[in-house]
């Protein structure tokens, strides 16, 4: 029997609208596991039971008074919002012993896009110190656990998120990504996973665009939740310094998700270049199986030399370290509880106090050049297919169990591919597609020029449709 957390969003939607499910209903049920199965996964820092519900009463009066025609789009459908955003009137811990008793007294731009469209707020999903790593374990909550294998991560920084849609705590999320911190979770814990171009939506009003890394956007089970969901995040403010291209008056990203995308030409590229970072055989393994697909289906796949290596000139590793080190030295910390931090957000500050401003200067004007290198070098291509990860998902502890240096290291071999696309700007998707011998999802990573999110839509939802993927789940998805 079809239960509800069996059901993809734009599904509950639906239903919702019919008057078929209750929003109420709905609610009840997420709410319901969370707190019989949450002690598992550590997706939430936070549940709102209260505030859930009675916006899902509200939700209800609506759904019984209003036309269908005049529904917003997501009303009744649940979501949590990753706690690096603010919700109004619910605390925002960013992972963080310094902010763990700070209430937002405010909605940001983006979750005030989900509200008018309509979604119920669970809670605050599980994050590392203001999410500056690629697995979510902090000092103020449980780790995050993937649900595929509860000894080991769910990614980072949107591990929460993740681990909330893979384990059925949500039906979709809203999640952040700044070096990859959509497509890791996704990609470990077997999930759709959509980086936004830069400047689709907006970190606005409070946090700064800064280096233009980091941009929402979602984790779902299905193409089609994430591109409803991008629709209802896009926003821009005045004074942002970025903004993504607008869709034709009229299009949504929906309609690119019900469409066929075309015959494409895609390139394609699993090394990592200079660094020298193996990757692992189950990843290739899953490199090789998209690759084939994309065949079949008709598209022109072409092998190109790596991107970031030709553009960059083997500078990139350097030069990212000097933007991650930077942002996190922006984070207003009271100096008398530096000590609080975790080790490797210490870490990273203590770099960029000891980086001069001509070296920061230089490695984001060569961030920047290359980026226009890389950009006229792979115009050609409709979208450019890479793994996501250089490895199977990670245990518990694996990461930060050396010491900060040997920390980043870790995290810098586990992940050689990601960072790139927040550096350009693209716009960047990860496809659960394969699954290991060991039943560990391997995902694989396409993206597309600026502004192309439509198009890595269509071209994900035919890979869906070809090799469908929501039906497998963790074993506790029956609990």
């Amino acid at each position: 029997m079809t239960r509800i957390h069996d059901l993809p969003a734009h599904r509950l939607a639906t239903l919702i609208r019919s008057r078929e499910l209750s929003p109420v209903e709905v609610a009840e049920h997420y709410l319901e596991r969370i707190r019989r199965l949450d002690a598992r996964y550590g997706a939430y820092i936070t549940v709102v039971e209260e505030s859930a519900l009675e916006q899902a009463r509200n939700a209800q009066k609506r759904v019984m008074s209003d036309t269908p025609d005049q529904l917003p789009p997501l009303l009744g459908v649940p979501l949590p919002i990753k706690d690096l955003d603010t919700l109004a009137g619910v605390r925002v811990t960013f992972g963080s012993r310094v902010y763990s008793d700070l209430v937002a007294p405010a909605d940001s731009a983006m979750v005030a896009q989900l509200r008018e469209a309509g979604a119920v707020f669970l809670g605050k999903t599980n994050t590392p110190e203001f999410g500056a790593t690629c697995y979510t374990e902090n000092d103020i909550a449980p780790p995050s656990r993937n649900p595929w294998d509860t000894t080991r991560s769910p990614g980072g920084s949107s591990g929460g998120a993740a681990a909330a849609v893979a384990a059925g705590l949500a039906p979709a999320a809203q999640a952040s990504d700044g070096g990859g911190s959509i497509r890791i979770p996704a990609g470990v814990c077997g999930l759709f996973g959509l980086k936004p171009t830069r400047g689709r939506i907006s970190g606005g009003p409070d946090r700064a665009d800064l280096n233009g890394l980091s941009t929402a956007g979602p984790i779902t089970r299905s193409v089609l939740d994430a591109a409803l969901m991008l629709d209802a995040m896009a926003v821009n403010l005045p004074g942002d310094l970025y903004t993504a291209p607008p869709l034709p008056p009229g299009q949504s990203f929906a309609d690119h998700a019900r469409r066929e995308p075309g015959k494409l030409r895609i390139g394609r590229y699993a090394d990592t270049g200079s660094t020298g970072i193996a990757v692992h055989p189950d990843v290739l393994a899953a490199y090789e199986e998209a690759t084939q697909l994309l065949l079949d289906l008709g598209h022109e796949v072409e092998e190109i030399d790596n991107p970031g290596e030709t553009a960059f000139g083997g500078a990139f590793a350097d030069d990212f370290q000097h933007l991650w080190s930077a942002v996190a030295s922006a984070t207003p910390i009271d100096p008398a509880r530096e000590g609080e931090l975790t080790p490797i957000y210490q870490w990273l500050r203590e770099r960029a106090r000891t980086t001069p401003v001509p070296a920061y200067v230089g490695a984001s004007a060569r961030l920047q050049r290359g980026t226009r290198a890389m950009l006229t070098a792979t115009a050609r291509f409709d979208a450019v297919l890479s793994p996501t990860l250089a490895q199977p998902p990670a245990a518990i502890g694996h990461f930060n169990s050396c010491g900060p240096e040997e920390e980043f290291r870790r995290m810098t071999e586990f992940t050689p591919f990601t960072s790139l696309y927040n550096v350009s700007g693209q716009p960047s998707v990860n496809v659960p597609l394969h699954w290991s011998p060991s039943v560990l999802p391997i995902g694989t990573m396409l993206t597309g020029r600026m502004g192309g999110e439509g198009t890595l839509l269509s071209l994900s939802a035919q890979l869906e449709r070809a090799r469908p993927w929501a039906h497998r789940v963790p074993a506790g998805w029956q609990d």
